[in-house]
């Protein structure tokens, strides 16, 4: 203690600890020998416990800014490489919005000779109606233009699915009009990538009213883009400045498309192959589609499967490296290094001379298989006599089974769907008896027309009505859809009008209204019994706790399809390893890809002038299984989407047919299954679909009797489940005949006695939420 009672402060040390020099016995070393010993190393500092968090702090921002730095960095090379000497040409679609606009016009102020390009005629699309290369010298860029039909809507969203930027030519008063409205629906919907707005004819305006126009015009474009520049393109100098800009703005990324390796065929050819034996007999169909064009996106690998978009998925035997056929060339070639030019002008993608060189050829045994489905043993599922601890631990379970009250002729089946706390119910009181449910529900079906039940209460699901499954989708294999005109253009109603057609419309809109007003209820048949119609469905206490094996009852269509152990972690991983891949031939090389197996149709629909798209698959993403999608119905569409009725579905790179099943979009284990697309809320459609990998945007639509089609839902890609349950509710619902103080009489439930004893295990609820059980039949 010190004097006066004052305590003595405690040392505190401070950051770091004192170091004295030691004593001197005269047989120390000199500094330089030190210094030569230690080699530069500094001696370790002891740090307190404070001081290393800070440090471990600025360590963990330090890293941050270091990533952040490498990805700003990653974007700007990916950015400078597009349209540059060592990446793709800059592919521009050009769409006109509006009937009265000309976007060939605008392509033609592109080829001017004021925009100081080089224009290749025959370097863009082959058979396309306007496309053509621009070699830009003063910026170092290339662009690929390309103008696709806007009447067919198919060939439109293909082209814009790999584009890099997208110009929209707009009516100079009105912006776009219907058709062009229900085009940017599609495009929202599928993704939008980069794009620019042009207008013509502002020029012709008088000065004074030009601003004001342009003003007009921006205001009215607002709805859709926001933040968008608004380019006039009437002068060579006006398309030199939406050069510039598409040459310089910021590209969006599409997630669907950054994972894989696709191309756009500029050339193709095609080579029948003979008979089987190779003998040179009759041809067998098939050949193999030799197609060449830029690669984008991820280094595409000869093994992988390729999918030409609308058509199918085919294999690979090798990629060839022609000659890069739009080269930039900003100086002389020089006689002293001839390897030098040659990667200047075509990246060492063929020889000077112009000779394909061989870049890889497919490995039969490494190549992957096109097997969508899998192989079904009939005898996987044979059962075989139980062991004898398999006959002990059934008479265990026996012996300890629990002894329950029940309603006189209950069978054991339908006692175990009784719990406790219904047993406690029924003793405490009589509550609710009578033929039927008291004042409605119960089970599950159609409901037509009307009825006179008062609610839609209980709790009966089942996993479907006339399958035994958890879904009953299906999926025709052929892709091929055809491509839809202008929807909704100039049809007078009056002419043409099919009657069969409006009365099937009007059957739905009844049909839709019903199930709107009813949900879940149907009407008990009267000339079957009812434990046989509703002999596929099941009682339930709960909808949401009551217990449903995912494996019960499957379909046998389930034998055939593939289904992952974890999804998510899949998907997360081949991304990844996507993401990483530095092998195969690199994005910007100009390549041939010979294609095997191909139908001639393939070869035919590029002639037409349809764009033809290859996107190498991911693994695994040939095989079926059970595809999820979120989506919503689209606002234009007024007509009701029926479960299960065939629809057209574009999911990614992928266009098929399919009958879907709809269901309710919860974070529950089990769904209601919907019987119409629900208008005011998201839905999830189930179907057979091959897999595809999160994310990618997801548009329905359906097919018209004349071949037309109606956009009728948007939405994403939601996940690859076989194992998501989805059940089929209804509800049978009766008229309170009689109502006393603790019981009612109800009619118009059931129709004979077997039934009414049948469904006496079957919980009963009223609108008001009373509950009970059936306890006679009168």
């Amino acid at each position: 203690m010190a004097a006066g009672g004052e305590q003595q402060q405690a040392h505190r040390s401070g950051a770091y600890k004192q170091k004295n020099k030691q004593h001197k016995h005269g047989k120390h070393r000199s500094k330089g020998e030190i210094g030569r010993e230690n080699k530069g190393k500094v001696a370790v500092v002891a740090l307190t416990k404070k001081h290393r968090k800070e440090m471990r702090k600025l360590d963990r921002k330090n890293k941050a800014n270091q990533l952040r730095r490498n990805k700003k960095d990653l974007v700007l090379t990916e950015k400078r490489k597009l349209g540059s000497r060592d990446g793709p040409p800059h592919l521009v679609a050009v769409i006109a919005l509006h009937s009265g606009v000309d976007a060939g016009a605008v392509t033609k102020i592109l080829k001017g000779e004021g925009v100081g390009g080089v224009v290749h005629e025959d370097q863009g699309v082959t058979g396309a109606m306007d496309s053509f290369g621009l070699v830009l010298l003063r910026f170092k860029q290339r662009f690929i233009f390309y103008r696709p039909d806007t009447d067919d809507l198919h060939s439109l969203l293909d082209v814009a699915k790999i584009a890099d930027s997208l110009v929209f030519v707009l009516e100079s008063t009105e912006g776009w009009d219907s058709y062009g409205e229900y085009c940017l629906s599609c495009l929202f919907a599928q993704g939008l990538p980069s794009h620019a707005l042009v207008c013509q004819g502002v020029a012709d305006l008088a000065v004074k009213k030009r601003t004001e126009s342009r003003r007009a015009l921006s205001r009215l474009v607002e709805s859709r883009f926001p933040e968008a520049r608004l380019f006039p393109v009437d002068s060579e100098q006006d398309a030199t400045l939406l050069l510039r800009h598409l040459s310089a703005q910021k590209q969006r990324r599409l997630g669907f498309r950054s994972h894989r390796s696709h191309l756009l065929a500029q050339k193709a050819t095609y080579i029948p192959n003979t008979s089987q034996n190779g003998t040179g007999g009759p041809t067998t169909g098939l050949g193999t589609l030799c197609v060449s064009g830029y690669i984008r996106g991820r280094p595409m690998q000869v093994n992988r499967l390729v999918h030409i978009t609308g058509h199918g998925d085919f294999q690979l035997s090798q990629i060839d490296a022609p000659a890069d056929p739009l080269p930039i060339v900003t100086a002389a070639p020089r006689p002293g290094k001839p390897e030098r030019d040659v990667e200047m002008m075509d990246g060492a993608d063929g020889d000077v001379n112009g000779n394909v060189r061989l870049l890889m050829k497919a490995d039969p045994e490494k190549r992957e298989s096109l097997q969508a489905e899998a192989e079904v043993d009939p005898m996987e599922g044979e059962q075989t006599w139980p062991t004898e601890a398999e006959l002990e631990e059934a008479e265990e379970a026996r012996k300890n089974r629990r002894v329950m009250k029940v309603p006189k002729g209950t069978s054991d089946y339908q006692a175990t769907w009784i719990s406790d706390d219904a047993e406690q119910e029924e003793e405490d009181d009589d509550d609710i008896d009578s033929c039927d449910d008291d004042d409605d529900d119960e089970m599950m079906e159609d409901m037509y027309g009307d009825n006179e039940s008062q609610d839609a209460g209980s709790e009966w699901a089942s996993e479907g009505d006339d399958d035994d499954g958890e879904e009953e989708e299906e999926e025709e294999g052929g892709e091929e859809i055809s491509s839809t005109g202008r929807t909704g253009a100039h049809q007078k109603y009056d002419q043409d009008m099919n009657e069969a057609e409006e009365g099937e419309g009007l059957r739905r809109y009844r049909e839709a209204r019903a199930n709107e007003m009813f949900p879940d209820e149907v009407d008990t048949p009267l000339d079957i019994p009812a434990k046989t119609r509703f002999q596929k469905f099941r009682g339930l206490k709960s909808f949401r706790s009551s217990p449903w094996d995912p494996l019960e009852n499957l379909p046998l269509d389930y034998s055939r399809i593939y289904q992952f152990q974890n999804f998510e972690h899949k998907r997360r991983r081949i991304l990844a390893d996507a993401a990483s891949e530095e092998e195969g031939a690199m994005a910007g090389w100009y390549v041939t890809l010979h294609v095997v197996d191909v139908p001639f149709s393939v070869m035919e629909s590029f002639q037409t002038g349809k764009p033809l798209i290859l996107v190498s698959l991911l693994p695994h993403e040939q095989k079926m299984s059970v595809m999820h999608m979120l989506v919503r119905q689209h606002p234009s569409n007024t007509e009701p989407i029926k479960s299960k009725e065939d629809l057209v579905f574009q999911c990614g790179f992928r266009r098929f047919r399919a009958s879907a099943i709809f269901s309710q979009h919860t974070s529950a284990d089990k769904h209601k299954m919907e019987r119409f697309l629900c208008p005011d809320a998201p839905t999830v459609m189930s179907v057979y679909a091959p897999i595809t990998y999160p994310t990618a945007g997801v548009l329905v639509f359906k097919q018209r009797d004349n071949g037309m089609q109606d956009l009728v839902a948007t939405g994403s890609l939601l996940s690859c489940d076989p194992r998501r349950v989805v059940l089929k509710r209804i509800v049978l619902s009766g008229h309170p005949f009689k109502i006393n103080r603790r019981s009612a009489v109800v009619r118009y439930m059931f129709f004979n006695r077997d039934d009414i004893l049948w469904f006496k295990p079957v919980e009963l609820r009223t609108k008001w939420g009373r509950r009970g059980h059936i306890k006679e039949a009168l």
